[in-house]
């Protein structure tokens, strides 16, 4: 098995190379610049791995630095700007893809531009393997499969500590400002819309005290969820003051100069929580919850994990969410070996 990582010397993806590494997965380094490269391949015990120039400009070199893998992981933000560029080279090179995306919008252009063409090729594409879309797109199958009825979803996220964002994430929320503002995508009725005020100002996190004030942001789950669970409505919350953050004025001078991303000791101080609140029409609400620590670090697990499932058992060729790739179950146990708590329960 040969796992190729695009984009390997940003934050997001040493930790990746980091955990390929400590799994012994082989492990191909992919990204523009062979000095910056050969620094991430040092720094995560893998100098005898593979190093491949391409540049996201040029298609053919793209396909080969993915020859002969089985899979990539493709780190290699913002999304919204070049993500597809990869996953055409995945597909002409005949390697199943996944990425750490969060960017809502992004993932639904995968989905719509790329579904037919992943499925002649025989490929699959998972976007959004990462710390919160995965685990709350498979809790969110679970729960159907317990109370198939739903009307609404409601899909919360609440993180604590942990530092700054990584400059890549920032440089996501600077292309994406403009979602980030407007709240993105509501699923409703069969159809994402954008403009759509959400239901709910404010949501009790177990373990709070008070409810904590949230506000409309476009999370990939919104994208995922609707295309394996049967719901009237999915709309995506976070924590007004994070969000806030996000929408704050930012340049490309400002992100430069910020670190990185935070501190090993900053990551193991921070805490999620996300909530998966399903109401059936009768009234009745189910919750899904998924708690675990450090964002990055868990997104590195899960991303190289999703490779890794797929370049071993494959899944059905096409553009898939987590749910559709993955049983979620037998997923969600991994992860729970890795530090994550999940649950699922009434509410009342």
């Amino acid at each position: 098995m040969r796992i190729a990582v695009y984009g390997a010397s940003g934050y997001q993806a040493r930790l990746v190379l980091t955990e390929l590494s400590r799994r012994n997965i082989d492990v191909v380094l992919a990204g523009r610049d062979a000095d910056r490269l050969g620094k991430a391949a040092a720094a995560t015990g893998l100098l005898m791995s593979p190093r491949r120039v391409a540049d996201l400009g040029d298609h053919d070199a793209l396909v080969a630095s993915l020859a002969g893998c089985d899979a990539v992981v493709n780190c290699a933000g913002p999304f919204t700007a070049t993500g597809h560029t990869v996953v055409r080279a995945a597909i002409a090179a005949g390697c199943h893809y996944v990425d750490t995306a969060g960017e809502q919008f992004y993932l639904k252009t995968i989905f719509d531009t790329f579904a037919a063409k992943a499925e002649h090729a025989g490929v699959t594409i998972v976007p959004a393997t990462n710390d919160g879309c995965l685990p709350c797109d498979l809790i969110a199958h679970l729960m159907a499969e317990e109370v198939p009825s739903l009307d609404e979803i409601t899909v919360s996220h609440l993180i604590t500590g942990g530092g700054a964002p990584s400059r890549g994430s920032l440089r996501s929320a600077l292309r994406t400002v403009d979602s980030l503002v407007s709240g993105g995508l509501t699923y409703e009725r069969g159809e994402w819309h954008t403009g759509i005020p959400a239901r709910r100002g404010s949501v009790v996190f177990p373990g709070v005290p008070e409810p904590v004030d949230m506000a409309q942001l476009p999370l990939a789950e919104v994208v995922t969820i609707p295309r394996h669970v049967r719901a009237n409505r999915v709309e995506s919350l976070v924590e007004a003051s994070f969000s806030a953050r996000l929408s704050a004025p930012l340049t490309t001078t400002t992100i430069d100069a910020l670190p990185e991303g935070p501190t090993d000791e900053e990551r193991r101080a921070q805490r999620f929580s996300y909530l998966v609140d399903a109401t059936t029409p009768g009234g009745h609400v189910v919750r899904g919850l998924v708690q675990g620590t450090d964002t990055y670090g868990t997104t590195a697990i899960i991303a190289v994990e999703a490779a890794r499932r797929l370049a071993a058992h494959g899944a059905e060729p096409g553009v898939l969410a987590p749910a559709q790739a993955y049983d979620a179950a037998g997923f969600l146990g991994f992860l729970t070996g890795h530090g994550l708590h999940w649950d699922i329960s009434p509410r009342k």
